[in-house]
């Protein structure tokens, strides 16, 4: 049994909870998923399921999509509602501030990881070090922010909500809390929903309950998604009889045999035999004049 099925993640589950009850559903301890979310979040999380899990690494950064709820004119220890309360600020930025200091984070941006954060500092996850009471310094990373629109915003209480489509290794709550410093009064993340994550979008997930529901009915099976659906951004590549045997048993495929012309050095290729199965990816190698294997499936 191999696939993927979206779940809509409740509220106050981790991942791995979410992974764990899909264990018992389809009877299989090969299962993974595409992306962690934190347990105050919702939202989409493709789940992997037997020889799907070979894709944990690989999947696309084609851009995860968010609503979050935001909160300025306070400041907590884990950069969100959940957290202790820091310090708070009066609220003077109308919604034209808060526009001009959305602008600033369109685009490649550098986010310091938040310390609640699986991250880890010498072999030690910085949320371990937190909740000792622990702050070590982090390094900036690169992140890049697609699109960042404001929903809505109320003056008065300093709440709102924006849309976010970004990189993976981007922090949400970190976005809202760097807004709220530019502003000059803090700010937290409220709410958090994944809308969408490796080409699936809300519409395509089920809620865990009903997963089960669908197991006691013996039609869960039927909701799993083909594998290579996690890549349907690259380009598709059918190959003949022969190739497709010397690429099962690790061979690397001549570019000029195959039609694969265009793409540049480092793109992946999703590589299916003449009877239309997917087999594979493959990457381009131009230096090399090869279409060489990254993962069989």
């Amino acid at each position: 049994m191999n696939g993927i099925i979206v779940i809509d993640k409740p509220p106050r589950f981790t991942s791995f909870d979410v992974v764990a009850v899909m264990r018992g559903l389809f009877g299989t301890k090969k299962v993974g998923h595409t992306g962690t979310l934190d347990p105050m979040a919702t939202g989409v999380l493709p789940i992997l399921i037997g020889s799907a899990t070979k894709a944990q690494d690989l999947t696309p950064d084609s851009g995860k999509e968010y609503v979050a709820g935001f909160r300025l004119g306070v400041v907590t220890d884990t950069e969100d509602s959940t957290g202790t309360v820091k310090e708070t600020f009066p609220v003077t930025a109308d919604e034209k501030a808060l526009e001009s200091a959305l602008s600033h984070f369109r685009g490649e941006i550098l986010q310091v990881p938040p310390m609640y954060s699986a991250i880890q500092k010498n072999g030690v996850r910085l949320y371990d070090l937190a909740r000792k009471g622990i702050e070590v310094e982090r390094e900036a990373r690169p992140v890049t922010i697609h699109e960042l629109e404001l929903l809505e915003y109320r003056q008065e209480t300093g709440e709102g909500s924006i849309r976010v489509r970004c990189s993976k290794g981007t922090y949400v709550r970190t976005l809202c809390a760097d807004l709220g410093k530019r502003l000059g009064c803090g700010g937290i993340m409220t709410s958090l929903r994944r809308t969408a994550a490796c080409g699936y979008t809300i519409k395509d997930s089920i809620p865990l309950d009903e997963a089960k529901s669908l197991k006691a009915e013996g039609v869960l099976e039927q909701r799993l998604r083909p594998v290579d659906s996690l890549f349907l951004e690259y380009r598709p590549l059918k190959v003949t009889g022969p190739q497709a045997k010397r690429f099962q048993n690790g061979g690397a495929l001549a570019l000029e045999r195959t039609g694969v012309k265009k793409e540049a050095d480092g793109a992946n290729i999703r590589v299916y035999g003449p009877d239309g199965i997917f087999l594979g990816l493959g990457r381009v190698h131009r230096e090399k004049n090869e279409l060489s294997i990254l993962k069989l499936f």
